[in-house]
């Protein structure tokens, strides 16, 4: 198709566009049309003042200053300043006592304390094993409680102060009787240990032998008493005490060491052993 060909419009599109030419006509020749009044302005509106101090300066006038009379001063209460931590103690006081002595964190080093504060923990440590076995409380039915806290220097010392006593009684060969009374106690109570245990007892072996040991703490008592007065009757009659309350010490714990119907056989020897001893004490002159 040529640009000479030219395409044929209907009959409609063509008034209409002798209609747009008209009105386009009439307005050139009308001249510029009325010009609509301008927007009025906006009113000024009020701008916020940005400075660069964070605070906003007031208008209002400042406070006067309040007077002496009105004045209160109130009091902060200083919470207690706590003591500053001693080298080496941790966790101690003045009374020098340390964490382990209180159940937590390691046991306290005994190596570098006093000797007299060790002589004093033995000591404590004797009379309170002491009153556990020997005299009268509600623990002598439970072993485990009873000697929880075991020692062998008790037992050591009942054992060569009973050789002693009877050595002092003695008129002639002291140092051999100190030796087979010291030697027939120490074997005696490591005969009954083994004997115990081959019964299938439940206890310790040096726990029994601190048992056996503190339960001669009667005789040695019987022995004093008969150094000081030479009656035989007298001596008898202590022995008799003395060798039983030492077996009744004695009793509650072998008994519950081993079986109920190996009693017999565990509980006659140690009455054996404390009754050599009291013959011993009748014998000495």
């Amino acid at each position: 198709m040529s640009h000479n060909d030219t395409i044929p419009l209907y009959q409609s599109s063509q008034s209409d566009i002798d209609e747009i030419e008209n009105m386009m006509n009439q307005e050139f020749q009308s001249g510029p049309g009325t010009v609509l009044p301008a927007r009025p302005p906006s009113p000024i509106r009020p701008s916020i003042p940005v400075t660069s101090s964070p605070f906003v300066q007031s208008n209002l006038p400042p406070l006067p200053p309040p007077s002496s009379s009105s004045q209160k001063v109130t009091s902060v209460p200083v919470p207690p300043s706590l003591p500053p931590p001693s080298s080496g103690n941790f966790g101690g006081g003045s009374d020098g006592k340390t964490i382990g002595g209180s159940g937590f964190g390691p046991p306290p080093n005994t190596l570098t304390e006093p000797v007299w504060d060790t002589v004093k923990r033995d000591l404590a440590r004797i009379v309170s094993n002491l009153k556990l076995v020997v005299f009268p409380n509600p623990n002598r039915e439970d072993p485990g409680k009873a000697l929880r806290d075991w020692d062998l220097w008790g037992p050591f010392f009942f054992i060569v102060f009973l050789g002693l006593t009877l050595s002092w009684s003695a008129s002639v060969k002291k140092s051999e009787v100190f030796a087979v009374a010291f030697a027939l106690l120490a074997a005696g109570a490591v005969i009954l240990t083994l004997n115990v245990l081959l019964l299938g007892g439940h206890i310790i072996f040096f726990q029994s032998l601190s048992l056996l040991g503190y339960c001669l703490f009667p005789l040695d008592v019987g022995a004093v008493i008969c150094m000081l007065k030479d009656n035989v009757i007298l001596k008898m009659i202590v022995v008799c005490v003395t060798l039983a309350w030492s077996s009744w010490a004695a009793y509650p714990f072998m008994s519950a060491a081993v079986n109920p119907r190996r009693k017999a056989l565990a509980l006659y020897p140690v009455f054996l052993m404390y009754v050599s001893v009291g013959f011993l004490i009748i014998a000495i002159d």
